[in-house]
């Protein structure tokens, strides 16, 4: 089985390594410019008005912080910021403890916010809308209803899958941003800024050899990093070099596009086993032995940003790009030397 190095259940969820490296203000956030410019407009009005911030709704792919965008709207605001996963809420309670505690202009971020369930998720259109909590006393015809006033708060939810969330949360949220995959300029700034913070000595072009395979997202731009760190250290002088870069990530067999072995595993699959499609999602997740959910949000996201995958009606395709890559001829067939 391929395993995305994003996808491991038992990894962390807060890398206190990665955790340093995030930026605690919206000066510091490289790149989402458009995004930038319109929250910083927000800030200043609501902070103007001695106002919380409107409820806010980031969405996009894995990695391009989403997280730390909500922590930096809230150290821009003064306020703490409490951080929950979706699934943690398993019952009511557990989302009337929280919002009864929120204290005045507090944010409230919730992860994957897509995967509430249906009964957790009415109870926050009060809170959103009214900052009014709907309790249920009792049962049966005797049960009462008691409305709890709520502290002024701002609501952060984050999703990698906007299209699963239910229209009336979706327009409880008076800003919905998308975010982006990043550039490589961007990706090489971030590169050095995190060198920096950690201390590492990194050359103009390690910088640049290390933005070019990171997917567009600064998560995986980090992690090269402290990776192509631990080589420089381990077979050279410390100082990542564009020569060290290349080894270290040829040693991760992650390629000059920032593939790695689980997206050339899909690619062979679609090209080679189901001759470039359609083909659906549940045939190639059994083929390859990994969860849908993981290809759709990790994989076929980047290999649809650098031309390799159309998703039709019919199913995934791939494209002429992706046979390109592979060195095969469209339907799978061979090259021809004389073609």
């Amino acid at each position: 089985m391929h395993r995305h190095p994003d996808l491991d259940p038992t990894a962390p969820q807060e890398d206190p390594v990665e955790y340093s490296l995030r930026p605690q203000r919206l000066q510091e956030y490289i790149g989402q410019a458009k995004v930038k410019a319109r929250l910083e407009i927000a800030l200043q009005a609501a902070q103007q008005r001695g106002e919380v911030l409107d409820h806010v709704l980031l969405f996009g792919p894995p990695g391009l912080g989403k997280t730390t965008l909500a922590h930096v709207l809230a150290n821009e605001m003064g306020a703490s910021c409490k951080v929950i996963q979706a699934p943690a809420l398993e019952k009511k309670g557990d989302l009337a403890a929280i919002l009864t505690n929120l204290e005045a202009g507090e944010f409230l971020f919730i992860d994957e916010i897509h995967r509430l369930s249906a009964p957790i998720e009415e109870m926050l259109y009060s809170a959103m809308e009214d900052r009014k909590l709907d309790i249920l006393i009792g049962q049966g015809p005797s049960a009462q209803t008691l409305k709890v006033d709520l502290r002024p708060f701002t609501l952060v939810g984050a999703t990698t899958r906007a299209g699963l969330l239910s229209k009336p949360l979706h327009d409880r949220f008076g800003m919905v941003h998308r975010l982006e995959f990043y550039t490589r300029a961007d990706l090489t700034i971030i590169a050095e800024r995190s060198a920096h913070l950690l201390a590492v000595p990194l050359a103009d072009e390690g910088a640049e050899a290390i933005a070019r395979r990171s997917r567009g997202t600064p998560r995986i731009c980090n992690r090269l990093l402290r990776r192509c760190r631990d080589y420089a250290q381990v077979k050279g002088d410390g100082t990542i070099t564009a020569e060290s870069a290349e080894a270290c990530l040829h040693l991760h067999e992650v390629d000059d596009l920032g593939l790695d072995g689980l997206d050339r595993a899909y690619l062979q699959a679609l090209c080679h086993k189901h001759r470039g499609g359609p083909v659906g999602l549940r045939t190639l997740a059994a083929a390859l032995g990994e969860d849908e959910g993981a290809l759709e949000d990790l994989v076929e996201p980047y290999l649809m940003q650098v031309g390799f995958l159309d998703r039709t009606p019919q199913g995934r395709k791939a494209t002429e790009a992706a046979y390109l890559y592979l060195g095969v001829a469209p339907q799978g067939k061979p090259k021809s030397l004389f073609s």
